[in-house]
């Protein structure tokens, strides 16, 4: 029965269903529950205290479903929350930093990492410390783009005004001839197209969901969680609100109609946290 469980999936807002894409491209038949926070989105511009809060809160949500893991498809979460996550659950958590830095130092020749994230992440210096962690010699160069989140938001993937933001943001990072960025925020990658055209061809984006979905694969075999099913997989969306744009623009990025988005409460998520140990 644990097999058949479904893996659980929970970020501030519409992001997190880039990481959703990931992973059921490589594990097609698990079925998979999403939680999109978007009456509290974003969580970049919160205290570590209160992303704390919202992740437990979010991850009890997806406890109540039954899932066999959480992925924390939010990088300003998994950088202050993970820790607390797994004291409070007993199933396997799963973020974003980890995979996403071993990921860049595997794909950088010349030892120059940008990074870019929301002001929470990148303040906790949260992908320089994974990366240093791996690799001390490298160079890491750190820049906050908190526009970036409302402008993914808001389904802006091809205005000049984002292509304005981005090359405000990205400037110093070219300055600094990086080879290899991090998109240190899961609503990055629906402004890929803008970041790669700003930071030119020669420069390698990393994609931290990709990253993640291959550690979830190797984590369901490592336990012999993976599900015994030869049939595609279900998807049930949830969120704490939906905004006009976010089907539209959550179809737009699936690829596909999405049948039932369901909104839970967020007065009733404050119940499904765990009491802190």
């Amino acid at each position: 029965m644990e097999k058949e469980k479904p893996i659980g999936v929970f970020d501030s807002g519409i992001g997190g269903l880039t990481v959703v894409k990931r992973i059921s491209s490589i594990l097609p038949t698990e079925n998979i529950v999403y939680f999109g926070d978007t009456a509290r989105v974003p969580y970049g511009s919160k205290s570590n205290a209160t992303v704390v809060d919202y992740s437990l809160q979010d991850a009890g949500f997806l406890m109540s479903k039954n899932v066999k893991v959480i992925v924390v498809a939010c990088n300003t979460a998994s950088s202050v929350a993970l820790d607390e996550l797994r004291r409070n659950f007993h199933v396997p958590v799963i973020g974003m930093i980890e995979p996403g830095a071993s990921f860049a130092l595997q794909n950088s020749a010349t030892g120059k990492i940008g990074v870019i994230g929301t002001n929470t992440t990148i303040n906790n210096h949260a992908y320089s410390k994974a990366i240093h962690r791996l690799n001390p010699d490298v160079e890491v160069f750190e820049k906050a783009c908190p526009l970036f989140v409302p402008l993914a938001e808001e389904g802006w993937i091809d205005r000049k005004a984002t292509y304005l933001i981005a090359e405000e943001y990205l400037s110093e990072l070219k300055q600094a001839e990086i080879d290899t960025l991090v998109l240190g925020c899961t609503h990055y990658p629906i402004l890929y197209k803008v970041i790669q055209e700003v930071m030119g061809p020669n420069v390698k984006l990393i994609d931290s969901g990709i990253a993640a979905a291959s550690v979830v694969k190797s984590e369901l075999e490592r336990i012999g969680f993976c599900t015994n099913s030869y049939s595609n997989g279900l998807q049930d969306f949830y969120v704490s609100d939906i905004p006009q744009k976010f089907k539209e623009i959550a179809e737009l990025f699936m690829g596909r109609e999405l049948q039932y988005i369901k909104r839970i409460d967020p007065e009733n998520l404050t119940m499904l946290k765990p009491e802190q140990k």
